[in-house]
């Protein structure tokens, strides 16, 4: 994996002057991302009674680090009805996994950056 993985639904840019481009704060915070993803994706069903819980955490953890697909999709399961609120789930998990997807191509790209010091 490497930068030309990403597929542009994390904008790194982002992250990267919300942290003054400090590369040991952007790793930490996208691990910190990769486990509330870990933690509260097997909640993102309405067969369990957190679901909008879940969905407003990664909400925010998406915001955090510039995956506004992401953050929208979890907007739009937290704040719909029941109704249709499955499909908005499996929204949420989709973008998930190309938010996840980027920050691992991300993740790779920095650690090969440090190889190389």
């Amino acid at each position: 994996m490497a930068l030309r993985d990403l597929t542009g639904v994390v904008d790194f840019g982002h992250l990267e002057a919300y942290t003054l481009s400090d590369a040991v704060v952007i790793e930490e915070v996208l691990h910190i991302f990769q486990h509330q993803c870990e933690l509260w994706a097997p909640l993102l069903t309405t067969a369990h009674e957190g679901w909008r819980d879940a969905a407003h955490t990664i909400k925010g953890a998406a915001a955090g680090i510039g995956a506004g697909l992401l953050a929208a999709a979890a907007e739009a399961a937290e704040c719909g009805d029941v109704h249709g609120a499955e499909r908005r789930l499996e929204n949420v998990q989709s973008a998930m996994n190309a938010a996840l997807h980027d920050v691992a191509a991300y993740l790779h790209a920095l650690h090969l950056r440090s190889l190389s010091r």
